[in-house]
């Protein structure tokens, strides 16, 4: 961890955006760089000051998509940002000016360019042969997994039925499986595929089709199975947790509401679930979740 990403990140700390693991990286950052902690001490006066001010009521359902689309636009902001060298050669130079060694490693840099080229050149043409092979397939007709097996049988269409076996780890075969988690034809393939797909939520690629899933799907029972994966990464992943409150507030099922409860109580002292679950616990038609977000906000305000 550098001052550069400490300094960018202390605003989303002191608002409590920061995942666990990251805040405590950037506390004991600040305790062993003057330069950071002085920052963190300006920002922390500049907070108090800020909420001294008059606060307009923000709706939890408000909250949640801003959070979501900030995370979304932060992540295009950080890939872009990696790109600064190669479209910007002033920046090199300059700082080449400053880094003797930097300017002793080109040479290097510049031999390997070449090997570099032609790595990139062919990851690309794979991924575009295998975007073609994607883009081929008609459909998903059937999912079986062999019992008391990892291994999984995927019967899919391109100009004739085909099909594929592997491993549930196996790129190709998890890729036929996202597309069959969207597929609008058939629920039960969608359950099929979702119920294989929740064993890998650690996979980015897997979790996000089972936000996905969590939040657009028209059978209750596939969010119920793509809300029970996505359960253990509430903590972790800030778009989890967003899409976890959604349901909460929007879905028209009891069951996956009730589901998306119990995860969040895990991280009730979030600004955005506490002020949900507090609106809930004073207003909800349904008694359960009126209650339970009750026991929840009681429970978090015992526990501080």
């Amino acid at each position: 961890m550098n001052c550069d990403w400490v300094q960018e990140n202390i605003p989303l700390y002191l608002y409590d955006e920061l995942a666990d693991d990251a805040r405590h990286e950037l506390e004991g950052h600040a305790e062993r760089c003057a330069e950071c902690a002085i920052e963190l001490k300006a920002m922390r006066v500049l907070h108090a000051e800020m909420s001294g001010l008059p606060q307009l009521e923000v709706t939890p359902n408000l909250l949640a998509s801003s959070r979501m689309r900030l995370a979304e636009t932060l992540e295009t902001v950080q890939q872009r940002r990696g790109w600064r060298w190669t479209l910007d050669p002033l920046a090199l130079l300059r700082q080449m000016r400053f880094s003797p060694t930097l300017a002793a490693v080109i040479f290097v840099v510049g031999f390997g360019g070449g090997i570099g080229t032609m790595y990139r050149m062919s990851t690309a043409m794979h991924a575009g042969a295998q975007s073609q092979q994607e883009a081929s397939i008609a459909g998903i007709r059937n999912i079986v997994q062999e019992p008391g097996s990892n291994r999984v049988r995927i019967d899919y269409e391109r100009a004739l039925p085909e099909t594929v076996q592997g491993s549930v780890n196996d790129p190709q075969i998890q890729a036929l499986l996202v597309m069959a988690s969207r597929s609008t034809a058939n629920s039960g393939l969608r359950m099929d595929s979702v119920d294989l797909l929740r064993k890998r939520p650690d996979d980015p690629a897997v979790r996000e089709s089972l936000v996905y899933s969590l939040r657009s799907d028209s059978n209750p029972g596939v969010r119920l199975k793509a809300e029970e994966a996505l359960t253990p990464m509430v903590k972790q992943d800030v778009r989890v947790r967003n899409a976890m409150l959604e349901a909460l507030l929007n879905d028209n099922n009891p069951g996956v509401r009730a589901g998306a409860l119990t995860a969040l109580a895990t991280v009730s002292d979030d600004t955005s679930v506490r002020q949900a679950l507090t609106q809930l616990a004073k207003e909800d038609p349904n008694d359960f979740i009126r209650q339970e977000s009750s026991r929840v906000i009681a429970q978090t305000k015992s526990a501080q």
